[in-house]
């Protein structure tokens, strides 16, 4: 039987993320790919180039996604705090349909890039700032709401968020109680709910 296109290749990158994100970048195999994608290898090097160039648009597209669903968690909360805290502890939840990995996928590409694949470690730190910037962008608003005191810094609680995720997503990673981890996730929230618990009572700090 004739193998079926993909349909688009936002399409083929999905799969291709799900594919990557599973099985780490150099365990995925050429072979791999193409039952992933539907594609035959010389369609894969004509639309993607190489397996890294392929491996760099997942890493863009997977950093993008995240930042959507960040901003659309802080957009539908009542407050940008609690948008903060509800992205943390939904990170925490097992999802129905559960994700190809529980680890971060750009903390897994930085740990995995060979000294030959600095192009690809670049661009995962590269968009490990960015996001961090996307939580101290949120932090400063908070701040600039009088959500949390002004002394707070927001740089340095961007840093202290993004470490909590990578924590996070590790003990998720090796642990298989779903309420272990989700307990994880509610203290770790409980940490930065905390910081609001703070400027209500002394708003002059």
């Amino acid at each position: 039987m004739a193998r079926q296109p993909v349909h688009s290749r936002e399409e083929a990158l999905e799969k291709a993320l799900n594919l990557f994100w599973r099985k780490g970048y150099h365990a995925t195999s050429l072979k791999d790919l193409e039952h992933a994608l539907d594609m035959r290898p010389g369609s894969i090097y004509a639309a993607f180039r190489s397996k890294e160039a392929l491996f760099r648009e997942v890493l863009k597209l997977y950093a993008t996604e995240v930042g959507v669903q960040f901003r659309a968690v802080v957009s539908s909360s009542p407050t940008t705090l609690d948008g903060v805290v509800c992205f943390l502890t939904e990170i925490g939840r097992r999802p129905e349909n559960e994700p190809p990995s529980r680890a971060c996928m750009l903390v897994k590409t930085l740990l995995e890039a060979t000294d030959a694949q600095t192009a690809v470690a670049e661009d995962a730190n590269a968009y490990l700032a960015r996001i961090e910037a996307m939580f101290e962008d949120a932090f400063e608003t908070s701040r600039r709401n009088g959500e949390i005191a002004a002394d707070v810094d927001p740089k340095r609680l961007a840093r202290r968020l993004q470490s909590a995720i990578f924590g996070l997503r590790v003990y998720a990673q090796r642990e298989n109680s779903t309420d272990a981890v989700e307990e994880l996730a509610e203290d770790m929230a409980g940490d930065f709910l905390s910081l609001r618990q703070r400027a209500l009572v002394d708003p002059a700090a």
